[in-house]
């Protein structure tokens, strides 16, 4: 049941200076300067959006990763304190500097995002090792690509000698895209948005035909199961449990910063109740959702109450 999930998260950047800059009109285009409208300060990062996530749905999730030595690091503790995530397993490095992500959003809630990962790039295979026992114990594990893929590897393969399951959110896709094999067959389910699907197997979908045809790509390099995100054009999911499309909830977005990691978080908080894959991707889709009406990051991550009520609709 739900108070006994244990959603765990080798995390990314627990950071900040989510520096969100509202546009009036749009994005600039390189090398160009504009006014915007308002900034922010708030929790960010993949891992820490995507544990927030599951624990405004009720979730029991604990973040694993690394904080710098700067005042980042002091607002990100207060940040996850506020939000009820356990933080035990964040080290502190003094030697390092807390990641940060600056984020523009435009006028329609698009955005562009440049990650810097800082300290959470020095998470080792050891570190990992040290928490043993918290992968072991893991229903679900969500990981992302903002920590070293040596250290998520060993992660996935600790979870899965268990019995429980991995999902990859394979962001940001490094240059190149990811070609070994191994990767593929290490994770249970991947969801990749629509621009990380291009970089993986030269494929952009816009539409389920194209999704489809993208994850047979997927599957062919080893891949179980996955989950494609195509924003305000639905989702896309293919396993061996059955394959589906779930189209996009009608919702009036603001801001899409936090939408596919509120996705994963409703994901992982789904199966780990013992929901079906479609169901559980339809639950994702939902948070994913109701997170472009809000502003801010891990912030904008839905309650459950609202979850429900829009799956109602």
């Amino acid at each position: 049941n739900v108070e006994r999930m244990r959603a765990l998260l080798a995390m990314t950047d627990l950071a900040q200076a989510l520096l969100r800059i509202l546009m009036s009109l749009r994005l600039p285009k390189p090398g160009e300067t504009l006014h915007g409208d308002s900034y922010a300060i708030g929790l960010g990062g993949k891992g820490c959006n995507q544990a927030v996530a599951v624990r405004r749905l009720g979730g029991d999730v604990q973040l694993v990763g690394r904080l710098g030595g700067d005042a980042f690091a002091d607002m990100a503790r207060r940040a996850l304190h506020d939000f009820d995530v356990d933080d035990s397993a964040v080290v502190s490095d003094q030697t390092g500097a807390t990641g940060i992500g600056v984020i523009g959003v435009n006028a329609d809630g698009e955005n562009a995002i440049s990650v810097v990962a800082g300290a959470n790039m020095t998470i080792s295979v050891d570190d990992i090792d040290q928490q043993a026992a918290l992968f072991s114990a893991a229903d679900i594990l969500l990981l992302q690509l903002e920590i070293p893929l040596p250290a998520s590897l060993h992660a996935a393969a600790m979870v899965r000698a268990r019995g429980g399951r991995v999902i990859l959110d394979p962001a940001p896709v490094p240059p190149g895209g990811l070609n070994d094999p191994a990767i593929f067959r290490a994770v249970d389910i991947m969801t990749p948005n629509e621009t990380e699907t291009l970089d993986l197997v030269g494929v952009q979908p816009g539409t389920s035909d194209e999704a489809a045809q993208a994850a047979k790509l997927l599957h062919d390099r080893g891949l179980v199961g996955c989950v494609i995100k195509m924003g305000a054009r639905g989702v896309y999911y293919s396993a061996a449990e059955g394959q589906g499309y779930v189209p996009p909830f009608m919702v009036e977005a603001i801001d899409s910063v936090a939408a596919g990691d509120c996705f994963n978080g409703g994901l992982a908080f789904a199966l780990a109740r013992g929901d079906d894959l479609a169901a559980a991707v339809r639950f994702g889709a939902a948070c994913g959702a109701l997170a472009t009406t809000r502003p801010g990051a891990a912030a904008a991550a839905p309650g459950l109450d609202d979850v429900q009520a829009l799956l109602a609709l």
